[in-house]
C-alpha cells in the first residue's frame, strides 16, 4: 500500500542512491545486459521480423523524435514514417552494441536513409514506396531495418560512408547488403 506525500520517511528507509554516499565515492557505471537468468535466452532471436532485443531500445523513438526538426522530406512523404524508420534503425545498431540508443545512432539512421540533406534522385525514387505508412506497419519497420546489416551497422559513420550505396541499394530491393567490414 503506497504512504500519503505527507508521511515523513525515516532515514534509513529512504533509497540508497548517490545522495547517501559517503563523500568522493561515486555511483559505479552501468555494467553491459547479458542474457544470465533462465528464461533469457529461451528462444533464438534469428530471422525476419523478430526485431532488435537489448537494453532500452523504446529510446529510440524518443531521439528520433527529438531529430524531427533535421529531417529533409519529399513533398508527399510524411514525417512520422520517417520517424518510426529512423528509430528502428537506431534501436537496431544500438543493440547490437549491447546498449541504450544514443543520437549517434540516430545521426547514422538519418545518413542511411538520405533524410539528411536533400535526397538524391535514386533514393527519391525507392524511399517514399519503402517507408510509407510504417509508422504504423511493424512489418514495414522491420522491412527496412533488415535491409541494414549488423555489419554495416557497427562501421563508424566514415565507414559506412563507403558502403552507402549497396546499402541503399538493398534497402529499396528489400533485400540485405552484403558489404563485408
Amino acid at each position: 500500500m503506497s504512504t500519503d506525500p505527507y508521511v515523513p520517511v525515516p532515514l534509513d528507509e529512504k533509497p540508497r542512491q548517490q545522495q547517501n554516499f559517503a563523500p568522493g565515492v561515486h555511483m559505479p557505471p552501468a555494467r553491459r545486459w547479458r542474457a544470465e537468468r533462465p528464461g533469457d535466452g529461451a528462444r533464438d532471436l534469428r530471422g525476419g521480423l523478430v526485431g532488435a532485443p537489448g537494453p532500452n531500445v523504446g529510446f529510440g523513438l524518443t531521439l528520433a523524435l527529438r531529430a524531427r526538426d533535421r529531417i529533409k522530406l519529399e513533398p508527399h512523404e510524411h514525417a512520422e514514417d520517417a520517424v518510426a524508420v529512423i528509430a528502428e534503425i537506431a534501436m537496431k545498431r544500438a543493440a547490437s552494441f549491447g546498449r541504450a540508443p544514443t543520437r549517434l545512432d540516430v545521426d547514422l539512421a538519418i545518413e542511411i536513409l538520405g533524410y539528411g540533406a536533400a535526397a538524391s534522385a535514386d533514393v527519391r525514387g525507392w524511399r517514399p514506396d519503402r517507408v510509407r505508412h510504417a509508422a504504423h506497419s511493424y512489418v514495414a519497420r522491420r522491412a527496412v531495418a533488415d535491409g541494414v546489416s549488423t555489419v554495416v551497422l557497427r562501421m563508424s559513420r566514415a565507414e559506412v560512408g563507403a558502403h552507402l550505396g549497396a546499402v541503399r541499394a538493398a534497402i529499396a530491393a528489400g533485400a540485405v547488403a552484403d558489404v563485408t567490414a
